[in-house]
């Protein structure tokens, strides 16, 4: 899945390197409860809740790898559930914009061994709807700094 966004990669990176959004662009996270002090730095985890009230799930997403402005992977833990591996990789195109691809694989646990063409278009809907929500902060922001500048 992917998405050009109207906004240059760092300002896009800006927003993945925000912990404390996640809740506003990812969907599925309904709170996130806590943010170490050096994220997005290697092994640095962001706390949130997952799902409907009351059945939300309590885990934390930890960075694997993080190449500013270009590239965020993220193990997102949703236990009992399992576990992904989330691919965020930015690319410049045109004139100020960014290439945004997301890629979501299930790592381990029972997601991992049920997946199935639903499971993926499930997915693929919910990787969509949460880069338009990035791509609406991150413009956001864009135009915000062009009003302030």
């Amino acid at each position: 899945m992917e998405r050009v966004i109207d906004a240059p990669p760092q300002q896009v990176f800006d927003v993945l390197a925000d912990g404390w959004t996640y809740s506003d662009w990812v969907v599925g996270t309904v709170h996130v409860r806590d943010v170490d002090e050096h994220w997005p730095a290697v092994g640095a985890q962001l706390h949130h809740r997952a799902g409907p009230w009351p059945l939300s799930l309590q885990d934390a997403s930890t960075v694997l790898a993080c190449e500013p402005p270009r590239k965020l992977v993220l193990r997102a833990g949703l236990w009992p559930a399992g576990e992904a591996i989330v691919v965020f990789t930015l690319e410049p195109v045109g004139d100020g914009a960014t290439r945004v691809s997301i890629g979501e694989d299930f790592a381990a646990g029972p997601l991992r061994w049920i997946r199935n063409k639903l499971n993926d278009l499930v997915l693929h809907q919910r990787n969509k709807e949460t880069l338009s929500r990035l791509s609406d902060i991150a413009t956001r922001q864009k135009a915000a700094e062009r009003t302030d500048g």
